[in-house]
């Protein structure tokens, strides 16, 4: 019997004028991740079919796992629809199994002469009749025989995937991710793309305050979430100069308040030139001084742009097990300091005045600091490995 993977879109599905641009997006997505594999991709209005050779299954799960925009997957065996075609290859499905069953019918294909409970329950007897391992228990079942039939083909499966979720990255406009090399923002960074949302990054760095390590430590988390999609463009902004003038010129309970509005400055030209349309960071409200409600509001005052905090509500620990989820957590724990951190006061301002921030910041010329910070960005393409070799799945 012949083998596809079957993907059911979910959230995708609640779309109605644009629901084929969803679909036709999470296909392309498919065809880049499965680059150079011996599959082929169909797509109908409410799945899509994987065909594929036997030895690289392991590696097509693996890879369809990585794709934001599935609800659900399974490895099905595609029969013709004819009754004794049906029969005949549930026996083979069915033929190893031992415990409790049920049978469940979809009938797609309202032509059919037999309604699904009772082919269901036909099914369930030829099951019975040729494996006395087997009974049935329509409640909690060892294995469930999932039986979608559609006009020409049927599908037959016993296992369900849970998919990534979420919406097809590309589905959204640009944003601009402030990836600092801590816990929360690579996190922020995947929970934007999940929801279809493509990302840029952007690093501070003050040399030599902060250290090479500390910048290959966010090259690090960038190829861990370009998994998530084809490739990833990290800014890297030289911030010494501006942070040295915060550190010398300004009250030092404000430093970081202040520090945090001359980055979100930046992120704002960024954004403008690079076409996105939003901020993203990995704010946890009241996790540190900047980011109190008070802080939050001071610090966004400099901008007009949307800024989305993906994390703004989960603890530390609900983060912590995303980012040990998206392999990010034991990079963001290693002990190389960013910007954010390397100059930390004994005591930063947790209800920063607005009206103090402003003073501070007339007693340095930071518009052409920021200016020629912004000239001398450096961009590097980071861009998940393609080739991986099946034999690295083993």
């Amino acid at each position: 019997m012949e083998k596809v993977v079957l993907i059911k879109y979910g959230e995708l599905t609640t779309k109605k004028g644009n629901r084929k641009f969803f679909i036709n997006t999470l296909y392309q997505n498919l065809q880049k991740k499965l680059n150079g594999l011996h599959v082929k991709i169909s797509r109908d209005i409410s799945r899509m079919y994987i065909e594929f050779e036997e030895s690289e299954l392991d590696f097509v799960l693996k890879r369809i796992n990585q794709v934001f925009g599935i609800h659900t997957y399974q490895v099905a065996s595609k029969v013709p629809t004819d009754i004794e075609e049906i029969k005949t290859n549930i026996i083979e499905l069915m033929k190893d199994k031992c415990g409790t069953f049920k049978v469940d019918t979809k009938r797609s294909d309202k032509n059919f002469p037999i309604q699904s409970t009772e082919f269901s329950r036909q099914m369930g007897g030829v099951i019975l009749k040729n494996n006395s391992s087997l009974s049935v228990d329509v409640h909690h079942p060892d294995t469930t025989l999932f039986i979608e039939i559609l006009e020409r083909f049927t599908y037959l499966y016993v296992d369900s995937f849970s998919g990534l979720g979420g919406y097809p990255v590309g589905t959204q406009p640009r944003g601009m991710l402030m990836l600092s090399g801590g816990i929360d923002s690579p996190v922020a960074g995947y929970l934007a793309l999940k929801r279809g949302v493509k990302i840029e990054a952007v690093y501070f760095e003050a040399i030599p305050h902060t250290s090479i390590e500390a910048r290959n430590k966010v090259i690090d988390l960038c190829k861990k979430l370009s998994v998530y999609s084809d490739k990833i463009n990290l800014h890297i902004i030289p911030f010494t100069e501006i942070q040295e003038a915060i550190y010398k010129e300004c009250n030092p309970e404000y430093c970081i308040t202040i520090m945090r509005r001359m980055m979100y400055r930046i992120m704002e030209k960024m954004a403008k030139k690079h076409k996105g349309l939003v901020i993203i960071n990995g704010e946890s409200i009241g996790q540190v001084a900047s980011q109190t409600l008070t802080s939050m509001s001071v610090i966004n005052e400099v901008t007009n742009m949307p800024v989305i905090r993906p994390v703004a509500c989960l603890d530390k620990l609900e983060i912590i097990d995303l980012a040990k989820k998206i392999d990010t957590y034991d990079i963001s724990i290693l002990p190389y300091e960013d910007c954010c951190t390397v100059f930390v006061p004994k005591h930063p301002v947790i209800n920063p005045n607005l009206q103090e921030c402003l003073d501070n910041e007339k007693k340095f010329d930071y518009e052409t600091m920021i200016e020629t910070t912004i000239e001398h960005v450096q961009t590097i393409v980071i861009q998940e490995k393609m080739q991986e070799s099946y034999q690295d799945l083993l």
